[in-house]
């Protein structure tokens, strides 16, 4: 059985339940009236196929393979059905929107999900690749990010960014994107780094926000991002 197959009555007990003792198999029972079967049967193609082999997809019309729809108690279609050792784990039925299909198949896929191989890969290519598949996943994000700013694509990185500006990731890798413009980095010795802007704070008003971008650059999980704003505080005010 390939990634998506056609199967039919006679077919079934080999093509889905011993096929799912091996590997997670999603039934999708449609027809070729059915208007949202048309609307889904794209959308689960596409996302199924992203698995890699990891689940597989049987399509059973239900005009053609009445004893699979009886079997199943189908009553509306589109109907989905996950199996696994030859037992239903998961259903839906309807046309859902992309994103509740992909969090369906997920919980079915062994091991790291796709968006999840593409952020380990790396590569400018499969961060953008991860992004196109989740518009919405800030790690991705802030690892293509980070890239970008290695590579000293500055606007780039920003661009990417911008949706997750409200979010802590983003707002580090933000930081230091200001930061090398304004040609800090940071190398170096930071500690002395943060010292000399701390002590500058007196007398030059740009060495306030430099320090403060410096620390939003390390992160709040850096020891010196409280620290360094507490005794700023307390030299301020």
């Amino acid at each position: 059985m390939g990634l998506v197959s056609d199967v039919t009555d006679a077919t079934f007990a080999t093509a889905v339940l011993e096929r799912s003792k091996t590997v997670p198999v999603v039934v999708d029972l449609w027809a070729t009236w059915c208007g949202p079967c048309r609307t889904l049967s794209p959308i689960i193609e596409k996302v199924i196929g992203e698995t890699n082999g990891a689940v597989e997809l049987a399509k059973i019309d239900v005009d053609a393979n009445p004893q699979v729809a009886q079997a199943f108690a189908v009553q509306s279609i589109p109907s989905v059905f996950a199996l696994r050792d030859a037992q239903v784990v998961d259903s839906f039925v309807g046309a859902l929107p992309e994103a509740a299909v992909r969090e369906f198949v997920k919980k079915l896929a062994p091991g790291a999900s796709v968006i999840d191989q593409l952020i380990a890969a790396g590569d400018e290519a499969s961060l953008r690749r991860a992004l196109e598949l989740d518009p919405g996943h800030v790690d991705a994000a802030v690892a293509l990010a980070e890239l970008l700013v290695g590579g000293g694509r500055l606007d780039d990185a920003e661009a990417v960014l911008t949706p997750f500006a409200q979010t802590l990731p983003a707002k580090t890798v933000l930081a230091r994107v200001r930061l090398a413009r304004s040609g800090v980095t940071l190398g170096g010795d930071i500690d002395l780094t943060l010292e000399h802007l701390l002590a500058q704070t007196a007398v030059d008003p740009s060495a306030k926000e430099n320090l403060l971008a410096l620390l939003d650059a390390l992160g709040p999980d850096d020891p010196r991002y409280v620290s360094f704003r507490r005794r700023l505080a307390s030299q301020l005010y």
